[in-house]
């Protein structure tokens, strides 16, 4: 650590005066009592008396307390600088008591702050690594089960053979979607992953994604539908791909927790002159208050049982946020629980659209 010693002399300054007040007080009251000086040479006596006392206590207190505290206070700084912390090291050093407590105090309170992220940072880490094992190990025992049966014998009988064989190529094919939504939401949070930016109908987009899912829809009852029943092209800008992907993770995630018989709705809310509002809107079993500030997180579920059993790799939600974010652009989320739930986020016009407006 370089040193940069920075001098405080208040307390020099306050304790030579008063060393210096007394001792002339005293000197002049013995002279005069003793040695009977006269008036006026007794005022000059008392003048040099005080400067030169005054000087020398400066001198003195100055020097023995700025080496005394000096030592001690430079090896606080010493002991600190094993903690590598840039913010305070590089600070001169002070022997102003009121100063350096405000620096060590600051420190801690930083240092206390930098610990607790360290610990949320931890927890969120050890959730990830658990929460990856299980999701990665539950379709590859799938795969080794089916396979292991064929090998000890079921191979022969065909039927089984291809439906062993059938069962195994679904654990594997969900192993490829958890890896490739792995691979796509690292993509997003280094920003590596390049946006192709066009324009395009954002309502062709969602009935297109109504029309991938139609069936899935079906299986539960589940309407998709527009809030608006002739509702007129809206045209954005942004990636289509990544943002086709975003919808239906959100439409997807509706029917995965949506009611037997329930409906879906997608408004699309004119918001300003160069923005619209996308909102996505279902009746299903909506989301606990104490769960909502953490359904972005990846893996993060709230039904840790029942969601499994729909499939899915944890990371739909996750990579909504990032795929928002890359736009730059708003995502937010209302829920009441046994109520249903709203996602909306907001897109940019494409300047077509703005003409029109």
């Amino acid at each position: 650590m370089k040193i940069n010693f920075q001098k405080t002399y208040k307390f020099a300054v306050i304790s030579a005066l008063y060393i210096s007040l007394f001792a002339s007080f005293f000197a002049l009251f013995l002279a005069k009592a003793i040695f009977k000086i006269p008036f006026k040479s007794l005022l000059l006596f008392g003048f040099f008396f005080l400067f030169f006392v005054y000087i020398f206590s400066f001198i003195v207190l100055q020097y023995r307390v700025e080496k005394f505290i000096y030592r001690r206070v430079k090896k606080i700084y010493d002991d600190i600088s094993l903690l590598e912390s840039s913010t305070f090291i590089d600070q001169p050093i002070t022997t102003d008591m009121e100063a350096l407590t405000r620096e060590v105090k600051k420190f801690a309170t930083d240092k206390k702050l930098e610990i607790e992220m360290l610990k949320v940072r931890e927890k969120y880490r050890r959730e990830f690594l658990g929460n990856v094992s299980h999701e990665l190990k539950t379709p590859l025992f799938t795969v080794q089960g089916y396979i292991s049966t064929l090998l000890d014998g079921a191979m022969e009988d065909k039927n089984i053979r291809k439906k062993y064989l059938k069962r195994a190529e679904k654990g594997v094919e969900r192993l490829i979607y958890i890896v490739e939504d792995l691979d796509m939401i690292t993509k997003l949070e280094v920003g590596d992953l390049n946006l192709e930016i066009s324009e395009f109908d954002v309502v062709e987009l969602i009935q297109n994604v109504f029309d991938l899912l139609e069936m899935k829809a079906d299986k539960k009852k589940i309407t998709l539908a527009f809030e608006n029943d002739h509702i007129q092209p809206v045209f954005v800008k942004g990636d289509k791909d990544k943002l086709q992907q975003l919808v239906e993770n959100l439409i997807v995630n509706s029917i995965k927790y949506g009611n037997e018989g329930g409906l879906t709705e997608v408004s699309i809310i004119n918001l300003s002159k160069k923005k619209v509002l996308v909102r996505i809107t279902d009746n299903g079993e909506g989301i606990e208050q104490q769960n909502l500030p953490r359904i972005f997180e990846r893996f993060y579920r709230v039904d840790k049982s029942g969601a499994r059993t729909e499939g899915g790799s944890g990371l739909g939600l996750a990579i909504v946020k990032h795929i928002v974010e890359a736009h730059k652009e708003k995502i937010y989320v209302e829920s009441e629980y046994g109520i249903g739930s709203e996602f909306s986020f907001t897109l940019t016009k494409a300047r077509l659209n703005i003409k029109t407006n």
